[in-house]
């Protein structure tokens, strides 16, 4: 799965490289983005791709919480025909982008494992198949698509954002549920990605003490 992405790109630079419009005012959060977390995404409104601040991960009570607890953020998306995806998926309403420069994942032993970030070697900023709504917990939410691991990333994981090609994004906002179901079923191709292996612990931990991927 994926649990960490990064877009430190500005929501002008988003805008720019989506061809799409922004609000005057957007509060996006930081570079590294996890779930729970601020981010952006492109969609449709009106016949145009906007940019928007939302947070990454369809809100989750599990029927074992206490009240008041924080719903769990579902940041990945799998199965569609699940209970969470199966009436979301077919509406191109609820279709969107979401930017991002890289995403990682954890390499080495437990305990000590370390980042490791893949890129495309083209596009500084690219597009990861997402799906968005309005939810009462946290406002706009979105999730990511997750396709097959292609030959690059499987060693580290077996599933891996389902990424989208220049010319794939208008069948992506606005194409059938076959359209979503075939960009979901092809392997994204390796030779056009890259790979940077780095020191970087895959556990962080923030000023509250909290520990986070």
């Amino acid at each position: 799965m994926c649990n960490l992405i990064t877009c430190p790109a500005t929501t002008s630079e988003v805008a720019s490289a989506f061809k799409a419009r922004k609000p005057a005012s957007i509060n996006a959060g930081g570079a590294d983005v996890y779930p729970g977390g601020p981010g952006m995404i492109v969609r449709e409104q009106d016949g145009a791709r906007i940019v928007q601040a939302a947070t990454w991960g369809f809100p989750l009570c599990l029927k074992l919480m206490r009240p008041g607890s924080k719903p769990k953020p579902i940041n990945n998306i799998t199965d569609l025909s699940s209970f969470m995806w199966r009436f979301v998926a077919p509406k191109p309403e609820h279709r969107c982008i979401i930017p991002i420069t890289a995403f990682a994942e954890p390499e080495g032993e437990k305990g000590a494992k370390t980042r490791t970030w893949f890129k495309l070697k083209d596009r500084p900023i690219f597009a990861w198949a997402g799906m968005w709504k309005q939810s009462d917990e946290w406002g706009a939410v979105y999730s990511g698509l997750m396709a097959d691991s292609n030959e690059m990333v499987a060693p580290f994981q077996d599933r891996m954002p389902a990424l989208l090609h220049e010319d794939e994004y208008d069948r992506w906002l606005r194409g059938s549920l076959e359209d979503v179901l075939a960009l979901q079923a092809r392997r994204f191709p390796s030779d056009l990605m890259l790979m940077e292996r780095t020191l970087d612990p895959w556990v962080e931990k923030v000023r509250s003490g909290v520990e986070r991927t």
